[in-house]
């Protein structure tokens, strides 16, 4: 019986079906481990709410269809609301089952794609305006991309991928160019470094002779006041009132 979510292509011929639903696969079972996600609880549902059912109802259609817009309309949904649940805090659940149904399509979608590519495509023969039959056609260019994706090392020979010798020799340009700028970076910080300890002594020896300077000028009633001074900081106040009393 027709799934009125994925309604099956009306033309004669099917490789002619639309694009709504040419690529339509069966939903999964109800039992699928792709539908036990927690779903979303609205604390307080309401009439047009995304219920568990709907969101369950939308990741099948996801997985069977593998475009959200088309899922989105099974359900009765708007893209906008179902992107907000989506978002919400607790909705995880719901986001991982989303992914994990757009990935089952994308998938199969190559799935088709390698299947058209090497047993081929149903393919009319008309004569005279009469439908005589139909044959599978190989699709070649699309076998050739196939294996030019899936086995890149073997197949693609004209695309600068990891293994080919120009990336190689492109990968090891850069990577030399990086070591090189890390090596002068820490070049200029290790000069730079040096350049701070020599400006560090110059002050202190700048000090150490200021400090001499000063020194060498004072009087001997200065020299005189300073011991005293210097006397009197090391006395404790017991021992000034002795010396005092003295």
């Amino acid at each position: 019986m027709a799934n009125p979510d994925h309604p099956a292509p009306t033309r004669k011929i099917a490789r002619q079906a639309t694009s709504a639903v040419a690529f339509t696969a069966e939903p999964p079972d109800e039992d699928d481990p792709l539908l036990a996600f927690a779903p979303y609880l609205h604390a307080a549902p309401r009439r047009n709410s995304i219920t568990p059912e709907c969101q369950r109802r939308f990741v099948a259609s996801l997985a069977a269809c593998g475009v959200v817009a088309q899922a989105a309309r099974s359900v009765g949904k708007s893209m906008e609301a179902l992107y907000k649940l989506r978002a919400r805090p607790g909705a995880e659940g719901f986001a991982v089952a989303w992914d994990a149904a757009l990935e089952r399509g994308v998938q199969r979608l190559e799935d088709i794609a390698m299947e058209r590519a090497t047993l081929g495509t149903p393919t009319p023969i008309v004569s005279g305006g009469q439908l005589l039959g139909m044959w599978h056609k190989p699709d070649n260019n699309l076998l050739r991309f196939m294996l030019q994706n899936r086995m890149p090392g073997t197949y693609g020979k004209d695309k600068i991928v990891a293994g080919h010798p120009l990336y190689e020799a492109i990968r090891a340009e850069v990577e030399a160019e990086c070591a090189e700028r890390e090596a002068a970076r820490e070049r200029e910080r290790q000069e730079r470094l040096r350049q701070l300890e020599l400006e560090e002594i110059e002050w202190e020896e700048e000090q150490d002779r200021l400090a001499e300077e000063a020194e060498a000028a004072k009087t001997p009633e200065e020299r005189q006041r300073e011991g005293l001074l210097y006397a009197l900081n090391r006395w404790s106040l017991e021992e000034l009132l002795e010396k005092v009393k003295w």
